[in-house]
């Protein structure tokens, strides 16, 4: 543990601490309860998410930045929900689906280190990636044997498969037969055997996790969550009808993209406190490591186009958004994300750095009002348009190597 100490840590938690302790009108018992349920689990009402985790490429080693991170999430009192999935890693031989695995082997390193030191037992979900190879019932228990003895436990928390089975390479000869039905016959399957304690979906619509749902029921096998793209300005895909349905029946909602790729952090703003969020926004744009396709379809969000954007883009929404922080002593990210728990869902933004982890969770133990949450909708309802994602990193379809494979949940 030693060797993964830094001196920023220190401070990071006692910022984390302070954070806890001036929540906005939370009552002080509430500083170590904010949690939610996830079937049989107790977590953090906000994930972690990890999909751009990724180790030195040359020593392997996790980065600085993410040994950090986790150091200072081991000491939550609300203890730490990590979600990642054996497709996630940054390698190449990942990309090209030769190296599956990574991100779960980096997570598993990381919480083992600070097991010791953890307040609450660190909860992890992973996930089941649907192949034209994987056909089988046998098929999804032996991808969770390897997810299980990469992640180093005996059974996993939460084990999700990660959309409707889409990937079909040879549909246009009539090769295009779903196995999603197999698929939930091998979740369950994971289930009786003890080698997970809970199991989830994903990019399930209305209609499909109906189907799971009931699926699941004849085998007396509880289907605990479905990770949809969610956030303010990404709910009229089917993601509220989603919600909806899944609150009905009694499925939590996991909710990536809660900050629309960026779009609704008000990024840099502390760091440029001359700036309003909107024209941060468009400042951190131009700062971006995205790809340029990426920050073309962001640009087009942030400012509109005129023509599928109207003109202004986010910034009406974003400066309401920014009025409420401010009297909330809040950051733009934080109002974000207390949205979706509003909302009854648990956010799941990636986080890199302690930064901005405990930004994150400075999300935690206060609520909006109703008003601020319905002056919100009303906002992002009259922007005239709806987040869909941007390059290829989309909320309805995946690259898969031979081009987009799309779903829709509606």
């Amino acid at each position: 543990m030693l060797q993964y100490f830094y001196p920023s840590t220190l401070l990071l938690l006692l910022a984390f601490w302070c954070a806890a302790a001036d929540a906005f009108s939370a009552p002080a018992s509430q500083a170590a309860t904010d949690v939610t349920t996830i079937g049989s689990l107790t977590v953090p009402s906000i994930g972690c998410g990890t999909i751009a985790w990724s180790t030195n490429k040359v020593t392997g080693r996790p980065n600085p930045e993410l040994v950090s991170l986790a150091s200072t999430a081991a000491s939550n009192p609300n203890g730490v929900f990590y979600d990642t999935g054996e497709r996630y890693g940054s390698h190449a031989k990942t990309a090209l689906g030769m190296g599956w695995g990574e991100t779960e082997c980096l997570v598993a390193k990381l919480v083992n280190n600070d097991a010791q030191s953890n307040t609450q037992p660190a909860v992890v979900a992973t996930k089941f990636t649907p192949s034209p190879w994987r056909t089988t019932v046998e098929s999804v228990v032996e991808a969770c044997k390897e997810s299980r003895k990469r992640l180093g436990v005996d059974s996993i928390d939460l084990y999700q498969i990660q959309m409707p089975d889409i990937v079909k390479p040879l549909k246009f000869i009539g090769l295009d037969k779903s196995y999603d039905s197999v698929y939930w016959d091998g979740l369950a399957e994971c289930y009786e055997r003890g080698l997970v304690k809970n199991v989830g979906v994903s990019n399930y619509g209305p209609t499909l996790v109906t189907e799971c749902h009931e699926h699941l029921a004849k085998r007396d096998v509880p289907l605990a969550s479905n990770q949809i793209a969610y956030s303010l300005i990404g709910r009229h895909n089917g993601a509220q009808q989603t919600l909806d349905t899944c609150n009905d029946l009694g499925v939590k909602v996991l909710a990536y993209y809660p900050f629309a790729m960026g779009l609704l952090t008000g990024k840099y703003t502390s760091e440029m406190p001359e700036l309003s969020a909107e024209n941060a926004l468009t400042s951190s744009l131009i700062k971006s490591r995205r790809s340029n396709f990426e920050r073309k379809d962001l640009e087009r969000y942030a400012k509109g186009d005129g023509k599928i954007i109207p003109t202004g883009g986010v910034a009406p929404l974003l400066r309401t958004m920014e009025r409420i922080a401010n009297e909330r002593e809040k950051t733009v990210a934080q109002v974000a994300l207390n949205y979706i728990i509003c909302k009854g869902a648990i956010p799941i933004p990636g986080a890199r750095t302690a930064d901005q982890y405990v930004d994150n969770m400075g999300a935690l133990q206060w609520r909006l009002t109703d008003a601020e949450v319905v002056e919100m909708e009303e906002v992002a309802d009259n922007l005239g348009f709806s987040f869909d994602g941007a390059g290829f990193k989309r909320s309805n379809a995946k690259f898969v190597g031979y081009g987009m494979e799309t779903w829709s949940l509606t």
